[in-house]
């Protein structure tokens, strides 16, 4: 029986013009995880990961605390949705920076309605593909397991949306049960699925073992 860990990306640059880059608290996230399997005696037989630079920098800070690690295996399948054109297709005036509290929560509401109607092909957002041509690329990554790593240890890093998209399609959760886990995901959390060649189960969701020690509790994040 081999495990898939997946971990969502340290803490990105939200608000920013270019979300796509990791905080220094996102790279400190990363590299404490490395650091946690390290003193533990962690080894992975595969390394897969999304194509965005946020999935590459997580990578690079864990590789920083766990030297050693397989060459990674870059799947566009583990790339997140594009949250600004899924916002634009339901919300078509400029939103406001979310700086504040109810900007913040106002954003995500925008965002889990965007979702729900991405999903159930209301809409279409600019750029995007389907609802379902991103769940099949998230199956593709986790037949990709099965098929070739049955057995062994495998890190998969990438984003809320695919990492909830893969725990709804191993149980066959609701859409709104989706959305509702993707919100949850913290930077640099750890998902594990138990995997063998017929199926994947669910093993742990969203923990954060590495930041457990109250040195670290100023490390947990979710945005």
């Amino acid at each position: 029986m081999g495990t898939l860990y997946l971990v969502r990306h340290g803490q990105a640059s939200f608000g920013a013009d270019d979300y796509d880059q990791l905080s220094p608290l996102g790279r400190q996230q990363a590299v404490r995880l490395g650091e946690y399997w390290r003193e533990r005696g962690q080894r992975f037989d595969a390394v897969l990961l999304g194509t965005l630079r946020r999935h590459g920098q997580t990578l690079e800070g864990i590789a920083e605390g766990l030297p050693g690690l397989p060459a990674p295996i870059a799947l566009p399948g583990l790339n997140e949705y594009d949250s600004h054109a899924l916002i634009r297709a339901i919300h078509t005036e400029p939103l406001q920076k979310p700086d504040t509290p109810e900007l913040y929560r106002h954003h995500f509401r925008l965002l889990c309605d965007a979702i729900a109607q991405w999903m159930a092909g209301v809409i279409s957002p600019q750029g995007m593909p389907s609802w379902e041509d991103f769940a099949a690329g998230v199956r593709g990554a986790l037949d990709k397991v099965r098929h070739d790593h049955a057995g062994q240890n495998v890190l998969l890093v990438s984003s809320g949306g695919p990492i909830s998209t893969a725990v709804g399609e191993v149980l066959g959760t609701a859409p709104e049960v989706t959305i509702a886990l993707n919100m949850r995901i913290r930077n640099s959390a750890v998902t594990e699925f138990s995997v063998n060649p017929k199926r994947m189960m669910l093993q742990t969701f969203n923990t954060l073992p590495h930041l457990n020690e109250a040195q670290h509790a100023g490390l947990i994040t979710h945005a």
